[in-house]
C-alpha cells in the first residue's frame, strides 16, 4: 500500500508561530559544531533521561570529533593531502550537522509538549521532518516506550543521512567511492568507542558504512553497550567528568601516558556555514524494514575493544612508517 502524506497543518497560532521561530532560533545557535552539538545532546538528556536516544547522539557526536581531529593528527597528515583532508573533514561535518538540524527540533518540541502537557508533534511537519516520526513521537506520547522511540530515531537519522550526505554525488566521487575508504572501510580501523575513566573501551568497529542497514544496525548494537546495566554508570562517569574536545585525548588520558597525538577540534577547523537543502520524506521515498523498529541485536564480536583499538592504531602507524621509509627508498 502507498503510503502518503499527511496534509500540513494550516492557521497556525500565534502562539504556534513564536514557538516554531523560537526552536529554530535554539536549534541554530547549538549547531554550530561538533563540541556545541555533543554537549547540547548531553545536556538535553540530562533534563531528560528519558529520551535515551540523546544521550546516544551525544556518544556518536563524541567519535565525529575524534574523527575530524585525528585528521590533523600526528599520523593522518603522513599520508592524506591537504585536500583530502578537508573534504574528509566536511563529509563528517555535513553528516553531524545534518543529523542535529533534523534531530534537535523534534527534541525541543517533546521538551516544550511536557511543559504544556499536550503534544505539539503536529508542528514537527514545519521543520521538515519525516511522517514516520510525527507516527512515532505520538505513539512514544502514549505508550512511554522509550527503547521504541530510540530505535525509531536511530532509524530516522540514518535515512536522512543517506539521501543528503551517503549517496549525494560529491561525497559518493571525494570520499565512499574512494580506494582509501574501501581500504578502512574492509579492515575495520574505524570504530564506535565507548570510553570509561577506567582506562577501558567498549564499542563496536564499522564496516559496509554505505549500507543504511549497516548503519542502523550499528547504532542499535551500541545503543545495547551503552544502556547495559552494569555497564551504563561508567559511561554516564566518563561523560559527567570528561570535557569533550574532540581529541583523542579525551579518553587515551585513561588508558596510557603517552603525549596527546590529536589536536583539540576548535583550534583546529573553522566554524562551517551549512546551507539546508530541501530532501523528500524518505519515509515515503523508500522501502521501510520491519526489523528497524525490532531489532535482534546480535554481537560477532566482542564488545570490549581496549586491546582491539590500541593493536589498530599500532598497526595503523606501522603501515604508515613503512610508506614513509618506502618513500625515501624511492627518492
Amino acid at each position: 500500500m502507498k503510503r502518503t502524506a499527511k496534509a500540513g497543518k494550516v492557521g497556525l497560532s500565534e502562539t504556534e508561530e513564536k514557538l516554531l521561530f523560537k526552536i529554530r532560533l535554539e536549534t541554530s545557535k547549538l549547531n554550530v559544531d561538533n563540541i556545541s552539538r555533543t554537549n547540547a545532546y548531553f545536556d538535553y538528556y540530562l533534563k531528560h533521561p528519558e529520551i535515551i536516544w540523546a544521550f546516544l547522539a551525544s556518544m556518536v557526536s563524541r567519535n565525529g570529533g575524534y574523527n575530524m581531529c585525528d585528521l590533523e593528527g600526528d599520523w593522518f597528515p603522513k599520508i592524506l593531502e591537504p585536500p583530502v583532508r578537508q573534504q574528509l573533514f566536511y563529509t563528517y561535518e555535513r553528516a553531524n550537522w545534518t543529523i542535529f538540524h533534523d534531530a534537535f527540533p523534534q527534541l525541543l518540541l517533546y521538551h516544550y509538549s511536557t511543559k504544556i502537557g499536550k503534544p505539539l508533534f503536529h508542528l514537527l511537519t514545519h521543520f521538515s521532518i519525516s511522517s514516520f516520526m510525527e507516527a512515532e513521537w505520538e505513539r512514544y506520547w502514549r505508550k512511554r516506550d522509550k527503547y521504541r522511540l530510540m530505535n525509531a530515531l536511530i532509524t530516522n537519522e540514518q535515512n536522512v543521512i543517506h539521501h543528503s550526505v551517503i549517496e549525494h554525488h560529491e561525497y559518493q566521487k571525494k570520499v565512499f567511492n574512494t580506494l582509501r575508504f574501501l581500504f578502512q572501510d574492509f579492515f575495520h580501523f574505524s570504530a564506535v568507542l565507548l570510553p570509561t575513566i577506567r582506562g577501558e573501551l567498549y564499542g563496536a568497529s564499522v564496516n559496509s558504512f554505505k549500507s543504511v542497514h549497516k548503519r542502523i544496525n550499528l547504532g542499535q548494537r551500541i545503543a545495547s553497550i551503552l544502556f547495559d546495566p552494569e555497564l551504563y554508570p561508567q559511561f554516564l562517569e566518563f561523560s559527567l567528568l570528561t570535557e569533550h574536545t574532540g581529541s583523542r585525548h579525551d579518553y587515551e588520558q585513561y588508558m596510557t601516558k603517552k603525549k596527546r597525538e590529536t589536536p583539540f577540534l576548535r583550534m583546529t577547523f573553522p566554524v562551517i556555514n551549512h546551507h539546508d537543502h530541501w530532501q523528500p520524506d524518505w519515509f515515503l521515498e523508500r522501502r521501510f524494514h520491519k526489523k528497524w523498529l525490532n531489532p535482534d541485536i546480535y554481537h560477532k564480536h566482542p564488545i570490549l575493544l581496549t586491546e582491539w583499538f590500541l593493536g589498530k592504531q599500532k598497526q595503523f602507524q606501522t603501515l604508515i612508517s613503512i610508506k614513509e621509509l618506502l618513500s625515501k627508498k624511492d627518492r
